[in-house]
């Protein structure tokens, strides 16, 4: 992992939930049009509690479509989020 790579991720770390706005997250990787087997880039991450990670309600406990459906939001949709957020703290 570059060093580029390792202070996203550390930025990532310090945002609250993506889905709730709680504080504690893990970083998940978006699984949207990545094949079996693959991980998307330390890019591409979203910060999640870990109830909305690995949950019941989570996207990890439910699966990607069930989590889309329940909290009616895309992977996508809440990446771009994600980095329009981190872009305006680094302002």
């Amino acid at each position: 992992m570059s060093a580029e790579s390792k202070r996203h991720m550390n930025r990532i770390a310090q945002m609250p939930c993506a889905i709730c706005g709680a504080f504690g997250v893990h970083v998940h990787h978006i699984r949207t049009g990545i094949g079996m087997g693959r991980r998307a880039s330390d890019f591409d991450t979203l910060p999640l509690c870990p109830e909305h990670h690995q949950g019941m309600t989570g996207i990890h406990g439910m699966g990607r479509k069930a989590f889309e459906r329940h909290h009616g939001i895309t992977e996508l949709e809440l990446l771009a989020r994600t980095k329009e957020a981190m872009t305006c703290s680094a302002s």
